[in-house]
């Protein structure tokens, strides 16, 4: 495999460029066959950025023979639909044979997607969507700083059209203050994007954003050349003449098309391939034989595909100790957010210890008071970050820390933790994240602050999303119990809970019903009371409950015996028990939810896939709310005691 020692080579010898321009050669043309033969995919920013990837994987230190290597660092390419040239490279370095991906490239079922996926051995990590992938560096070199201390380094290529994102600033900030200066990004800046110059499309001054932002800036004028690349990464990387303190970005000034005369400047090879007589003149032109692309179409159509996009990269094993939990007595009234806060504190004083790196990480976006993160944060210091209003880098950064093992829970409001970053936690999902959402202040349960702040679609949101488990905690003892599951079982997890003081659950003894001898565990519901036969079952789950339990008691004073079963697992939910209670008589759901898109909906779809015929109405949000208290909204929107009353006796 060629590499190249960047900490004792000044500068490239003729050997070791003949050498780079042979690989350039032969990735170049696995770039023009691979989007030729798929009929799809994205020449141009491909070529103009294969120098700088040729170069990055012969200084950084990794081992296609063991692509899960530890002591590796890691290359996040944000601009996803270089994938042709990101395979290309790694073929080249020996991570697979070039079979797998000029056969297999675009096709379905294969690795070797049009953006590039940890199916493929050597990527880090899944991108596409553009503006995100300097966060997930930024997560990766938090990563390497808590485990390895300084030394280890993380890049990241992006190109110039996704420094139009928001997100991008908010990655720029974050790597400053948290002092991630051993992270490399190289831009790819060949002026053009889809619609053309990126200073007629969006201008942004690229240079001048990050210094401002507190970069260190290297600027190369001819990014395709291997030398005077190589000089500028060799500054980055020891930081020569620079601040030791700041990330480095570099500038790569960079033609789209690079090395195929009819292509270059030409924004229409962006996401256009060649045609197949262009594509033998392009083979042609930069030394190759035009009869490999006709080869190469012989044996894709003979082709059947092998690899697999369930192929992902290994990560570290955490164990996390529980802890004791903490028991709330009968007679509390408190938050489930405050539950939460007083169990993840507890869970740092367990697994966080002091002069090794902490297991278990918070991020919180300039709310940490509010989602009571501030226990957590007295104990644990090393392992709090506060991200500020940037919720779409804190959802991406605190994702892609537990692909190296760390368990990290980011907490805010359900509007910021859910509308605002659904699609950061779609791609974070795909990744195979082990991400612990923690979101308080959902629903009209929010109460003051108004529509705008009152998350009403949690559900319908989080449940789209493949990967993500929903638990929806009943009150404090169940908050308690469901956090420290979540921080000990792998896997994405949504944990809502509303805004207001809440009584603690009690069995018809008058003690907690979520006891010393409860565990919570997924897809199991809980029965809070059971009715006589033959009369209604109310399901339902978090700021509810409570309204829930007074109408129960209201309805069992009037001689209604009905029953109450807490959903708080939402996804998966307990088929079983909804069709228990169907049954049993009528059911009636009640949640702060919009109703078509929540526990009704769920409990109607169980209902008809079983093929189970019963009275079915369901309460819930069916239009915004408005500012005032949640008392007051409920009763507006009939998911008050009374409501719920009233809609059991029609039933």
């Amino acid at each position: 495999m060629f590499k190249i020692d960047i900490t004792k080579t000044e500068k490239l010898s003729d050997e070791q460029l003949r050498t780079l321009s042979s690989m350039w050669q032969r990735c170049a043309g696995r770039i023009i066959m691979s989007t030729t033969l798929a009929k799809s995919g994205h020449p141009g920013g491909s070529l103009s950025s294969l120098h700088a990837l040729l170069l990055l994987y012969a200084i950084m230190k990794h081992d296609p023979s063991d692509p899960d290597w530890p002591e590796r660092e890691k290359l996040v390419v944000s601009i996803g639909h270089i994938s042709p040239a990101v395979y290309a490279v790694l073929c080249e370095y020996g991570y697979f044979q070039e079979e797998s991906f000029l056969t297999e490239f675009r096709r379905a079922g294969s690795a070797f997607g049009g953006h590039i996926e940890q199916g493929v051995p050597g990527v880090e990590w899944n991108t596409g969507n553009l503006g995100q992938g300097l966060s997930a560096a930024d997560g990766f070199a938090l990563s390497a700083k808590l485990l390895h201390g300084t030394g280890k380094k993380t890049f990241c290529l992006m190109g110039d059209g996704e420094q139009q994102k928001g997100q991008v600033a908010e990655a720029r900030r974050f790597a400053v203050k948290y002092n991630l200066k051993d992270l490399v990004c190289i831009i790819d800046r060949n002026h053009l994007q889809i619609g053309g110059n990126t200073e007629r499309v969006m201008p942004v001054r690229v240079r001048e954003e990050y210094k401002a932002a507190g970069w260190n800036v290297v600027y190369v004028a001819d990014g395709n050349d291997f030398r005077e690349l190589f000089q500028a990464l060799r500054r980055a990387y020891l930081h020569e003449n620079l601040d030791p303190a700041r990330p480095v970005v570099i500038v790569n000034r960079t033609v789209m098309g690079k090395g195929v005369s009819f292509m270059e400047n030409k924004e229409k090879y962006h996401g256009s391939p060649l045609p197949e007589d262009m594509a033998r003149d392009a083979l042609s032109e930069i030394g190759l034989s035009p009869s490999l692309l006709d080869e190469w179409k012989e044996k894709r159509q003979k082709h059947h595909i092998t690899t697999t996009t369930h192929s992902f990269r290994k990560v570290p094993n955490g164990q996390i100790d529980p802890g004791k939990p903490i028991l709330y007595p009968a007679d509390t009234i408190t938050d489930c957010r405050s539950a939460y806060g007083n169990a993840l504190k507890s869970l740092a004083e367990t697994n966080n210890q002091k002069g090794s790196a902490p297991k278990i990480l918070g991020f919180s976006c300039d709310l940490e008071g509010s989602v009571k993160m501030n226990g957590f944060h007295s104990v644990s210091p090393e392992a709090f970050f506060e991200v500020g209003i940037q919720e779409h880098h804190a959802a991406v950064c605190s994702a892609v820390t537990t692909r190296d093992g760390f368990v990290s829970f980011f907490s805010t409001f359900g509007v910021f933790a859910v509308c605002e970053t659904y699609n950061q936690h779609r791609l974070s999902d795909q990744n195979l994240t082990n991400l612990k959402i923690v979101s308080t202040h959902n629903g009209l349960d929010v109460g003051e602050d108004g529509p705008t702040h009152q998350c009403i679609d949690y559900i319908g949101l989080m449940q789209n999303i493949f990967g993500f488990s929903i638990f929806m905690p009943a009150d404090p003892n169940q908050t308690d119990r469901i956090v420290r599951y979540v921080a000990c079982n792998k896997g994405n997890c949504f944990v809502g809970m509303g805004r207001s003081k809440m009584p603690v659950v009690l069995n018809t003894n008058g003690k907690p019903f979520f006891d010393e001898g409860y565990s919570f565990l997924p897809g199991k519901a809980d029965w809070l009371r059971r009715g006589k036969s033959g009369t209604c079952t109310i399901i339902s789950y978090g700021a509810t409950i409570p309204h829930v339990m007074k109408a129960w008691q209201i309805l069992a004073e009037t001689g209604m015996e009905v029953s109450v079963l807490n959903m708080a697992s939402i996804k998966p939910v307990d088929e079983k028990a909804i069709l228990d209670a169907a049954q049993n008589g009528p059911i009636l759901t009640v949640e702060d939810h919009v109703v078509t898109t929540g526990l009704g909906a769920i409990v109607a779809r169980t209902l008809i896939k079983n093929g189970v015929c019963q009275k079915l109405k369901c309460l819930g949000v069916k239009t915004y709310g408005s500012s005032g208290s949640p008392k007051d909204l409920y009763r507006m929107h009939k998911i008050d005691s009374d409501s719920i009353v009233e809609a059991v006796k029609g039933l």
